[in-house]
């Protein structure tokens, strides 16, 4: 796509975008704050969490990029926006662990991800499956939610 290459629905495919971005933002908080903690309680378990972590922000990034850019053709407005949702990460890790860590529990842990994960499921299915349908091939979104669903159930078998 060229810079000035602007898709018929591009408003609709931008408030994917910083819908997208919103929740990752959301998901990044807390999960900082998980990566931090993990680390300061062993640093051998705290290592793997962080390389997962970066790992698995790379398609975050994706996912907020890619709907900015075919809405707008600016690379670099793309890369800013999926940038400041990663900065939530760290941002997460140092306000979560000087407002939570005095009552931080297995039980405040558990309900800020129920919340967030319920966030990220939403945000997927009300706006991220619909704009697939509509500007590309559908079908390999949901063999990739599938894939993905199958992918944390073996993780979680894993660790059990």
């Amino acid at each position: 796509m060229d810079a000035g290459d602007k898709p018929k629905n591009g408003k609709d495919l931008y408030r994917t975008g910083m819908f997208t971005a919103l929740a990752i933002a959301i998901h990044n908080f807390p999960e900082g704050l998980a990566t931090f903690t993990s680390a300061m309680t062993d640093i051998s378990i705290g290592i793997p969490i962080a390389v997962a972590v970066a790992i698995h922000n790379i398609p975050e990034g994706v996912a907020v990029s890619i709907p900015i850019f075919y809405a707008t053709g600016n690379r670099k407005k793309a890369f800013t926006y999926s940038f400041l949702s990663g900065l939530a990460e760290p941002l997460g890790a140092v306000i979560g662990y000087l407002i939570l860590f005095s009552f931080f529990n297995d039980l405040v842990f558990g309900i800020l991800f129920a919340g967030v994960g319920g966030i990220m499921v939403f945000i997927s299915l009300d706006e991220l499956l619909p704009a697939a349908r509509e500007y590309g091939e559908h079908h390999l979104s949901i063999y990739g939610l599938i894939v993905g669903m199958m992918v944390m159930a073996v993780s979680l078998l894993l660790f059990i």
